[in-house]
């Protein structure tokens, strides 16, 4: 196997599993469910800061997309 494909294979791995962290600490957020979105939240950060460990997403990026879920999990938490 070439090292390229190896590499995309990991990639791929690695950005599924925050596009999945994320996107199921969105729709908690959008259900209102306060105590499941800051559990998610904390594993999509998780998710976040070893894709950009790995170098799969820029570490600009991976902090943008922190502070936005961080504050959409906060603004729901105030509300309640």
């Amino acid at each position: 196997m070439r090292v390229t494909d190896r590499k995309t294979l990991r990639n791929k791995v690695v950005k599924g599993t925050f596009r999945n962290a994320i996107k199921e600490t969105k729709e908690n957020v959008a259900a209102g469910k306060v105590k499941e979105a800051q559990e998610l939240l904390k594993r999509a950060i998780k998710a976040l800061d070893k894709a950009a460990q790995k170098k799969v997403i820029k570490k600009n990026t991976a902090a943008r997309k922190k502070s936005r879920l961080n504050a959409a999990v906060k603004k729901l938490a105030l509300k309640k």
